[in-house]
């Protein structure tokens, strides 16, 4: 016992300097955006800048159109979501609890694409949307988004643990596959759901060099590309850019405080398994 408790403050005392080092930055960017630029740049100086301001934050919207980029992220990384959730979980059950010849090849081959570098498939895929004319639109940003082999993968794992007898006892009342789907594997799969709702949403939200080379008019642009506005020919604005940043991770960080709780559980299901 006295070795486990030990080990244990060992472990949290890790924990404790990792989560640290991780947010330091963080917490050093946010306090950067209420700075002047000039003591941004600075070797020395204290870590709370003076005098603070409200001027980087007041430039971003001249910078460049800050809402509508953020809209245009906010609904295209939930719309990606929405959809790779769905897919997976029909997927997910399709390979969990229905027998078909060729189910176990298939699976394999669906999960050997996490295998294969997307900067591998990049040109093949801007040359395929190009010329289906779909470059300078949103279904060009949302297609290749709406499968996910990850979440596939986690939710074969976690409706794996849905009794049978339950989806028998279903179906010898009468209740299709559809209705089977809907009423009972989305409701006990809850906690896959959140985790892989944070996963995908983080992944659509931060994606830069895609929606770069498929989208060129300013107006339908998303938010992590227009953040080089900040990029001049002879210098950053490195306190709009930070402001905006900070901004910019705000959707991220509710999410995840909103399923935290299934997020874990969700995790903790999908690597038990």
């Amino acid at each position: 016992m006295k070795n486990r408790r030990i080990g244990g403050i060992i472990l949290t005392a890790l924990l404790f300097v990792v989560a640290l080092i991780t947010i330091v930055p963080f917490i050093w960017m946010f306090i950067s955006s209420f700075a002047p630029n000039s003591e941004i740049v600075k070797v020395t100086g204290g870590l709370f800048p003076k005098p603070s301001t409200l001027a980087n934050y007041v430039s971003i919207q001249e910078k460049f159109n800050f809402l509508r980029l953020f809209i245009n992220s906010l609904v295209v990384a939930g719309l990606k979501t929405g959809i790779a959730i769905y897919t997976s979980a029909v997927l997910g059950y399709v390979f969990s609890k229905m027998r078909f010849r060729g189910r176990n090849l298939l699976f394999g081959v669906v999960m050997s694409t996490m295998m294969i570098p997307w900067a591998v498939t990049i040109i093949p895929q801007y040359e395929m949307f190009t010329n289906w004319g779909l470059q300078d639109t949103y279904t060009s940003l949302v297609l290749p988004g709406m499968i996910s082999a990850f979440g596939i993968f986690l939710f074969r794992q976690s409706i794996s643990g849905i009794s049978d007898e339950l989806i028998e006892a279903a179906k010898l009342d009468g209740a299709s596959e559809t209705r089977i789907f809907h009423s009972i594997i989305l409701p006990m799969s809850h906690n896959t759901i959140a985790a892989l709702a944070i996963f995908t949403f983080l992944w659509n939200w931060e994606d830069y060099l895609w929606p770069f080379l498929m989208i060129t008019d300013e107006k339908k642009q998303l938010l992590a590309v227009g953040l080089k506005a900040f990029n001049g020919q002879y210098g950053t604005d490195y306190g709009g850019l930070f402001a905006a940043t900070s901004l910019a991770i705000v959707p991220v960080i509710i999410v995840y405080m909103i399923f935290q709780k299934q997020f874990i559980a969700g995790i903790a299901t999908g690597s038990g398994k």
